[in-house]
This record gives structure tokens, sequence and C-alpha cells, in this order.
């Protein structure tokens, strides 16, 4: 509802206009001032969409108060001034301070319902252009934040954000991530999105005035679906809180308003928005290493990488005797060198913090060897697949056999890399995908017949097709779909069997998806 304020010091006039047209079937609700000073108090105090207002009122006219809201407060609400005086001087002066209309008395039903029609209208168009510059003063801000994330910024990206929040300020960045693993394994790459906009939502609905500073879909991965948080010590000091609790609060929060599964990733404090590249990067090493880790809800850097002794000591020749034996693929070598690294480690009495140290000196490493055959697809995100799907059930997560089965893998890996062979494959899997489409494919059975990591022919997958391999095995089977619809007297079950989907609901709404109408409906349009 539009709010309409009637300004008239003669009540008969005001109880007139209250009846001359139905307000609410206009879509307005009415308050009344009896004077120019009380319609100022209640218009300075209150939204106001529209004011109506008598010329000719003591202490101040409707002119005088027009002028007032115009230049003193800034008020921006319609204006229409009603006058018993056909006075062209009134009038332009009227409109010199934007009024909207000037009526003159008596007003007619039809002449009021216009102004009325006539203001709504307006108000929907300004409402619409305040949407759209608030998208784009969002994008504008989404692109900075994310070019401070990544270290490219200048003193103009700076300014622009200091007049928000102080830039000087103690904070760090917030990456939280929805658990793919913990969804429906048929859930398409639209639906993750989907699912991602009600997690953005539910982030916006906590933070409140300080949801401008998260960040949807930040990473760059095709498995992480996740929105980014630039946290600084100002939001929780608002709550009476401190980081810890405010964030463990958040957390909570998004679990009671979504019940979706995510993981929270709390990277390293830093001085100021111009390092916030620095934390960004350490929940980068977070996302990384956590499948070496035993599975928690949130994770802090600070507590993550705490090391309690007086000297760290890193294992590095029974490191890199390691990283060589997994470069070369030698099993037996990486299975001895293994062991001789944790009889290091045991022998030397460090703690499990060093410990930790110890292996993720060892990953970074396997990262920056994979990066140096191939630096096109993101080798983070590939270890961390491997690190994830080499822990079995009542395997210690981040112990001495996942590290062995890891590294084995690893190995197979790197032995792809060097050989250079995989990316030839995909044209192979393109024609399978032709042939065989109706069948339970997964991109786990092309990677074993092919001899191939499944994560990295995912990558290559999607940095080809610019989708993922299931969406795109999808795609085809409506193609393929639509020709049977259109070229045969098939009934839609047997069409949807025929193309792979053995549940016709969910091929119908795969097929709307794509086609944007029913299988039934095509039918009929296509063979008309």
């Amino acid at each position: 509802m539009l709010k309409v304020l009637l300004v008239d010091d003669e009540p008969f006039i005001l109880q007139g206009l209250k009846v001359l047209v139905d307000w609410k079937e206009e879509g307005y609700e009415i308050a009344t001032a009896s004077s120019g000073k009380e319609a100022l108090e209640y218009a300075r105090s209150k939204p106001v969409d529209l004011i109506i207002s008598d010329i000719r009122m003591p202490e101040m006219s409707g002119l005088e108060l027009l002028k007032l809201l115009r230049h003193d407060y800034k008020v921006e609400s319609y204006f229409v001034i009603l006058s018993g005086y056909a006075e062209f001087e009134y009038a332009q002066e009227a409109m010199h301070y934007n009024c909207t209309d000037y009526v003159l008395k008596p007003v007619e039903k039809e002449q009021l319902l216009n102004i009325l029609r006539k203001v709504a209208d307006l108000n929907k168009k300004k409402f619409s252009q305040r949407e759209e510059n608030e998208k784009q003063h969002k994008a504008y801000i989404d692109r900075t934040l994310m070019g401070l994330l990544n270290g490219k910024f200048d003193s103009r990206n700076i300014e622009y954000l200091e007049n928000d929040i102080d830039v000087n300020e103690d904070m760090c960045y917030v990456g939280i991530q929805l658990e793919i693993e913990n969804m429906t394994v048929d859930c398409s790459d639209e639906e993750k999105k989907k699912t991602l906009e009600k997690l953005y939502a539910a982030a916006q609905s906590f933070l409140k005035e300080d949801s401008w500073l998260c960040i949807f879909d930040v990473s760059d991965s095709e498995k992480v679906y996740d929105i980014g948080l630039i946290y600084h010590d100002s939001m929780s000091k608002k709550r009476k809180t401190e980081c810890e609790p405010y964030l463990q609060n958040f957390l909570e929060y998004i679990h009671v308003n979504t019940n979706l599964p995510v993981t929270m990733l709390v990277g390293k404090r830093v001085s100021g928005i111009r390092n916030i590249s620095k934390s960004y990067c350490t929940v980068n090493m977070l996302r990384s290493l956590q499948g070496f880790r035993e599975k928690k809800e949130i994770y802090f850097y600070d507590r993550e990488y705490r090391i309690k002794d007086n000297g760290v000591l890193i294992c590095k020749r029974q490191l890199d005797e390691l990283i060589d034996a997994i470069e070369l693929a030698e099993n037996n070598s990486i299975r001895k060198k293994v062991d001789a690294l944790y009889e290091e480690m045991k022998k030397s009495g460090i703690t499990e913090a060093a410990m930790n140290l110890n292996i993720n000196y060892l990953l970074f490493q396997l990262i920056h060897l994979a990066s140096e055959f191939d630096s096109e697809v993101n080798q983070d995100e590939i270890l961390r697949i491997i690190l994830e799907s080499t822990n079995e059930e009542g395997m210690r997560r981040g112990g001495k056999k996942h590290l062995c089965k890891m590294a084995i893998v690893y190995a197979e890996y790197i032995s792809q890399l060097r050989k250079n062979s995989s990316k030839g494959v995909l044209g192979q899997i393109e024609e399978e995908i032709k042939k065989n489409y109706a069948k339970n494919l997964t991109l786990k059975d092309l990677s074993e017949k092919y001899y191939l990591n499944s994560a990295y022919l995912g990558q290559l997958f999607r940095k080809k097709y610019g989708c993922s391999f299931k969406d795109y095995l999808n795609e085809h089977r409506m193609e393929e779909a639509a020709k049977l619809l259109k070229n045969s007297e098939m009934k839609i079950y047997e069409v949807a069997d025929a193309v792979g989907f053995k549940d016709v609901d969910y091929f119908v709404n795969k097929f709307i998806a794509a086609k944007g109408c029913t299988p039934t409906k095509y039918k009929k349009t296509e063979t008309v």
C-alpha cells in the first residue's frame, strides 16, 4: 500500500477528500494533517509516498511546506497542490519545486483518480529504477570485493568502500560451502545453483545491514558451491559478542533456516581490507586440506595451523623422498617412504600440530608438481577430491593408511599428466555418449575405462564443453527424446526409458527445463 498524507486546515475538505474515492481499492493508505507544520513533522518522521496539500493555510502555506520538504529535509514524496485560485504564478512556483500536479478546487473524482493512478505508475517506475540501481551497485561491490580477494585493486576501490566500512579494521575472509556429496546424487548444476541461492538468502537475512559484504558463488571450481563473507570486528561488536560466537551463531542460523549441509572455513585474521587476499588464500588452503582432516562444521585457520612447539620440525628429507617416489609412480617405494616419514615423526616426538605441518608441506608440494604438468586446471580441487575419495570407512582421516593410499592414487594421476594422453580421450568419450546415452553412464565408470583420474576428467570435460558431464549427458538425452517425440508414435514413458530415464516424472521435469514445455505438448506442437 502507498501512503498518502492529506493536508488542509478545513476539516470538511479533508472529510470530502477521504470519501471522494475508494483509496484502499486504488492501493493507498490515508493519513491526515490539519496544518502545514503538522504535515512537516509527519513527513519528516514517517515515509510518505504522496502529499496532497491545500495551498492557503495559516502559519505555513502548502508552497512553504513543499519548499521546506524539498530543500531542508530532502523529502522526495510526490506532491500535489490544491488551490481555489487559478493563478499562474502559484502553479509556476510549485512546479519549480518539483510539484507533481496543481489542481483547482473543487476536486473532481475522475481528476483525483487520474492523479492517484499516475503517482502509482510513477512509483512503480521509480521502484524498478531503484531496484536496478541497487543491482548495479551490488554488482560493482561484488566485483570490487572479488578484486580485493584476488589482490587486484587500486585506491579508488578502497575509497568507494570507506563510507560503509573501516577499511583499516581487523578482518578475515569466511567461506561457506555446500557439502555437495551430502546432496541428492541426481542434482544438476542448475539445481545446485538454486540451493546455493537459498543459502545466500539465509546468509543475507542473518547479516542484515552487513549483507553487502556477502558474495555469491566465489569459487571458480566446478565442485565447490559457496558464498563468501568479508567479516570485520564491528559486525560482532554490534551484537555485543566476539568473532567466534558470532560465526557460530551465523552457522547455526543457516542450519535452522535452510537445513542444508554446509561447512564454514574461517581464514587468517589480517589488518585492513588491503590484506584480505591473504586471508582468502588461507581459506583455499583449508579447503584443499579438508580431505586430510577430521570432518568439522567450522574450521578456523588460526587454530588448525597453530604450532605450540618451541621449534617446528619439518622432516624434509623423508618428505622429499616420498615426493620423488610419487613422481616416479613406484608404489612399493611409496609405501616404504610413508613408513619412513611416520617413523621419523614418531622418533622426533613432534606434536600433532607439527605433524599436520609436515603433511601440509607434502600436499602443497604435490599441488606444485601437478601444476607443472597442467596449470590450466584447478589442482587444489583435484587434490581435495583425491583426498576425499581415498578415505575409506574405518580408516582414520589423515592417518598413515590414508596418506599411503592417497599417495598411490596421486602417483597414478601424475603419470597421466606426464603422458598428456587424457585430452585426446575426450573425443572418444563424446562418441561413447552418443552411442550409449541410454545406459547408466557415469564419469567414474568412464574414468576407469579410459584409465583417467575422475576428478581430472571432470575438469577437462567442463573446460571443453562448458558444463558438467552429467548435464552434458542429460542435454544429449533431451535432444534424442525430442527426436523420438517428433518422429515416432512412442508413449512418453517409452521415450523416457529409451533415452535412459527410469523415472518418468524426473524425465518430464528435465524435459520441461530443457525445452520449456512438457513432452506431451512438444509432441503435439511438433507433429502438427
